[in-house]
């Protein structure tokens, strides 16, 4: 049937076209004589040595039309409310901590700093924050290429411009990834507020924060977090090559999912080179300077622990079963530092107290920050005790060895919390202990594991270290033999609520 159908076909469009009908060939019939054969030869013969008609004048091809990038809405979803969670962590999350934490006359102008600071360094983001973070091909700063999001926004096209997220063909619009990051930058230098609380002046903190942002926190984002993107990666060959484009971190293979090196240890470094060159509070050690309202320090502890669902999760930068995993860790270590703080302190100093168990908490939350997407829930686990008994010995007794006034303990939190997180990442990523393991590279995609990981983790800690405090101390005291870094003794005395604001938190 379907050779009938096939002849008959023919038959009707020789009819048609006025031409002969063709003749049964080899592959219709293998029976056909041979003299139709022959014919048929002839015929296409002469089909071919006939004059062709030149073809009408073609029709210049379509141009290819730009397609818009193609959002999974889940997606974006996500890092929207990851995003406005981070902002939570820093208003009122960490502004309330911190100013439960401080005495009374204190508690305004700890507010006041957490939000000047933020809505500053938001502004410096956008104007050239977030191109020197994540631009360029240079293994320690990015270019001025993106001042105030040029490109970031729309592409040459007129489509919202995407970026890549950690899968391949899987994009989110830049300007996402660029607001996300925003809220990073900002909390990373508030951080640093604790350090130096109830002595430093108003406009000393705003210049070394403008300075120590530009100087510490982007090239630590870049070394970090900036390479060239999944999709980049299609051959061995190119391997090396795109690597080299890549933060001088990443570059290394160091592992940092949210920021254990370019947040907690970077900015809980300048903490204690600020308490210690900012001087101790004039009566350390004498007078109480216990905190003024636990409740909003509990509060604000509990923002914080809220909060940093997006701050870890969000890293992943897509919804998918990786956020699930850092969110998950994020529980269970905070949860696991917090009762190992709250123990040890029981132990050793006779009762449990909620600022212990809430300082717990951060330490967990901060340890488990480097590690969160890349070991699984036993390893979780372990870095939240360990992180939550160290961090206690820290602020309980190392500060009282060494003599700083860490005024809230943003070293003995954040830079040991972070030192912690991010070599035990180093330990647990591994496969056999349930982590997810390291890609040999982006082309094959094959995780396995070395223990050099370990070596590259304490490496990228030591930069972390020595770059922060260069920065911090350079800054600190060229700003101390210039404008100065204290208030007055009167003004100390007085408390900077009114001193520096004309306010009082309470009335």
């Amino acid at each position: 049937m379907i050779m009938m159908r096939k002849t008959l076909s023919a038959l009707m469009l020789a009819a048609m076209c006025g031409l002969a009908a063709p003749a049964w060939s080899q592959a219709d019939s293998p029976a056909a004589p041979a003299a139709a054969a022959e014919a048929a030869v002839e015929a296409a013969a002469a089909a071919e040595a006939a004059p062709v008609a030149a073809p009408a004048e073609a029709a210049p091809a379509e141009e290819a039309k730009p397609t818009p990038p193609v959002f999974n809405e889940g997606n974006i979803a996500w890092m929207l409310v990851s995003t406005a969670f981070v902002l939570l962590m820093s208003l009122p999350g960490l502004a309330l901590f911190y100013g439960g934490m401080v005495r009374q006359k204190n508690m305004l102008s700890t507010l006041t700093q957490t939000f000047a600071i933020f809505c500053l360094i938001g502004v410096l983001w956008c104007v050239y924050g977030y191109s020197v973070a994540f631009s360029g091909t240079g293994p320690f700063f990015g270019t001025l290429d993106k001042m105030f999001l040029k490109g970031v926004v729309y592409d040459a096209n007129g489509f919202f411009t995407a970026t890549a997220t950690f899968s391949k063909g899987v994009v989110i619009p830049e300007l996402l990834f660029a607001v996300f990051q925003m809220t990073f930058a900002c909390i990373t230098v508030a951080l640093i507020a604790g350090a130096y609380a109830e002595r430093m002046k108003f406009k000393a903190v705003l210049i070394f924060s403008v300075i120590w942002f530009t100087l510490s926190y982007l090239p630590m984002a870049h070394m970090v977090w900036w390479w060239a993107g999944p999709d980049a990666y299609t051959s061995l060959d190119q391997v090396d090559a795109l690597n080299a484009t890549a933060g001088y971190l990443w570059q290394l293979g160091a592992l940092d999912f949210a920021g254990g090196t370019v947040v907690h240890i970077n900015a809980g470094i300048a903490g204690l080179v600020a308490a210690i060159i900012v001087g101790k509070r004039s009566g350390y050690g004498k007078t109480s300077m216990a905190p003024h309202s636990l409740t909003m320090s509990m509060i604000g502890a509990s923002l914080l622990w809220f909060g940093w669902f997006g701050f870890n999760a969000g890293s992943n930068l897509e919804a998918n079963g990786y956020a699930v995993l850092a969110f998950a860790n994020t529980a269970f270590a905070t949860a696991a530092a917090g009762i190992a703080w709250f123990f040890a302190e029981w132990i050793l100093k006779g009762k449990p107290s909620l600022l212990g168990i809430i300082s717990g908490a951060i330490a967990g939350l901060v340890a488990i920050t480097p590690a969160c997407g890349f070991v699984g829930i036993n390893g979780a686990l372990v870095i939240g005790l360990l992180s939550g008994v160290i961090c206690f010995f820290a602020v309980a007794y190392l500060k009282k060895v060494l003599g700083y006034d860490d005024a809230l303990d943003a070293f003995g939190v954040h830079a040991v919390g972070g030192i912690v997180g991010a070599i035990l990442t180093g330990v647990f990523v591994d496969p056999a202990k349930g982590g997810v393991g390291v890609y040999n590279n982006w082309v094959e995609l094959t995780a396995g594991y070395s223990s050099a990981q370990i070596m590259i983790q304490v490496k990228a800690v030591l930069i972390a270290i020595v770059w922060s405090a260069v920065v911090s101390a350079v800054t600190l005291l060229a700003l101390k033999y210039t404008i100065g870094l204290r208030v007055t003794e009167e003004e100390e005395s007085e408390g900077l609520d009114l001193a520096e604001h004309g306010e009082k938190a309470y009335n």
